[in-house]
């Protein structure tokens, strides 16, 4: 504030002192206006062009068959009958034991009462008869197996992470080191402005 007070007086008193010269007058003091221009410089800074990441590359399961023996049906024990074992025997049986008898016959056109004379008949009768009895038999099953056919995972699913790193751009930029400023400066010409 005293600063700009004092440059303002002496604005003053130099236009007091042009007027005076210009009436004839001597001038004491003298100034003459400055001009300081802004000073510039170049900054240079480091911009994020891109944030980065992970990239995730996904390689899904792969799945085969496994054939293998597997139990269907545990050993077991179970009963059954055998029947009877049968056999078929043939006797010879007398069924009629023969001899005299009297028969009617035609002989010569002319039919007659004849005694004869008859053989002993025999006829082959059959007969089955059992060899072994009916009976109960325990017959051991053994376990049953059958090939099963599964899916198995052969292998599991795969994750690449792929780590982006964040990518940087220099940027200069022009930042003002200094503002640009006007002020006055006391100059001394001779045989004007001595003091």
């Amino acid at each position: 504030m005293i600063r700009k007070t004092s440059a303002s007086l002496a604005a003053v008193a130099m236009l007091a002192g042009v007027s005076e010269t210009a009436a004839g007058g001597h001038a004491l003091e003298c100034y003459e206006p400055i001009h300081r221009a802004a000073l510039y410089d170049t900054s240079y800074e480091d911009v994020m062009v891109s944030p980065g990441g992970q990239l995730v590359d996904y390689d899904p399961p792969i799945y085969g068959t496994r054939e293998s023996m597997e139990q269907i049906a545990p050993p077991r024990v179970t009963y059954e009958i055998v029947p009877a074992l049968t056999r078929t025997v043939y006797h010879t049986v007398k069924v009629d034991d023969g001899g005299y008898a009297w028969e009617w016959r035609i002989i010569h056109g002319r039919k007659v009462l004849c005694k004869v004379w008859r053989k002993a008949r025999y006829a082959r009768l059959a007969e089955t008869v059992i060899v072994e009895p009916e009976r109960v038999r325990r017959v051991v099953l053994p376990a049953e197996y059958e090939s099963v056919a599964r899916e198995v995972m052969v292998r599991p699913e795969l994750r690449l992470v792929t780590e982006i790193p964040p990518s940087y751009r220099t940027v200069a930029r022009r930042v003002m080191v200094r503002e640009g400023s006007t002020g006055w400066r006391r100059v001394h010409i001779p045989r004007h402005c001595v003091n």
